[in-house]
């Protein structure tokens, strides 16, 4: 399939570059590629790139350019790009699905009719991909949640979930970070941490990197976080 991208004018200083209107890997990628590519070599009067699923927002100086020279200049490099098709690093997540910090698995599992054991395997099993950072930091949105436990977010977010949450929507997953209101829903938490504390590399994840769950106990995830909190 060829992609087309599509340029839409944001106010007075931005310009969104879209291949896809759905989420889809081939689009993902171009949108990798050319965040790469912006921040190797950016256009003149460019001020930020802001990647997405299947779009990227370029923000610019409306005083050292315009949507018409930055709309020319993307459209020359776009057909130069060359999407990566590996994946990036493998990186493992635990989680611990027991109560009291998986207080919506019992409702996932009934709602989508299956037992308990059999709804985590599917969340263990499933193929994730971090697909990009957004909303707070370090929230990387990860895709690959089995059709089988795909869930809508509730109609109501709720208030103070706790850091660390291993929280499911439609087919996105997320570590949480902070503490924070969601409308997604809680089906385990994590020890591990994805805010490194690094200056260089401030968060576990890379875009396209790929993400295994790895099952833990509540005892286990008591004291792996006791550990933490102490560092």
């Amino acid at each position: 399939m060829t992609l087309q991208a599509s340029y839409t004018p944001i106010a007075d200083h931005a310009l969104l570059v879209a291949f896809a209107t759905e989420v889809n890997d081939q689009a993902h990628a171009m949108i990798v590629e050319l965040d790469r590519a912006l921040a190797a070599d950016p256009p003149y009067g460019m001020i930020e790139a802001v990647p997405a699923l299947v779009n990227i927002l370029i923000s610019f100086d409306p005083e050292q350019t315009d949507h018409r020279r930055l709309e020319g200049h993307l459209r020359a490099l776009v057909p130069t790009l060359t999407p990566q098709a590996t994946a990036g690093a493998l990186r493992t997540v635990q989680v611990c699905y027991e109560p009291p910090v998986s207080p919506d698995l019992e409702a996932v599992s009934q709602a989508v009719g299956l037992d308990k054991e059999t709804m985590i395997n599917a969340h263990l099993t499933g193929q994730y991909t971090v697909m990009m950072y957004g909303f707070s930091p370090g929230y990387a949105y990860l895709s690959g949640v089995a059709e089988a436990i795909q869930v809508p977010r509730k109609p109501a977010p709720v208030r103070d979930v706790p850091a660390g949450s291993v929280i499911i929507a439609g087919a996105q997953c997320l570590v949480t970070t902070l503490t924070m209101p969601t409308g997604w829903s809680i089906i385990g938490r994590s020890p591990t941490r994805i805010l490194t504390q690094d200056a260089q590399r401030p968060f576990l994840f890379d875009v396209r990197d790929r993400v295994r769950f790895e099952r833990i106990s509540l005892s286990t995830f008591e004291r792996l976080s006791r550990e933490a909190a102490d560092v």
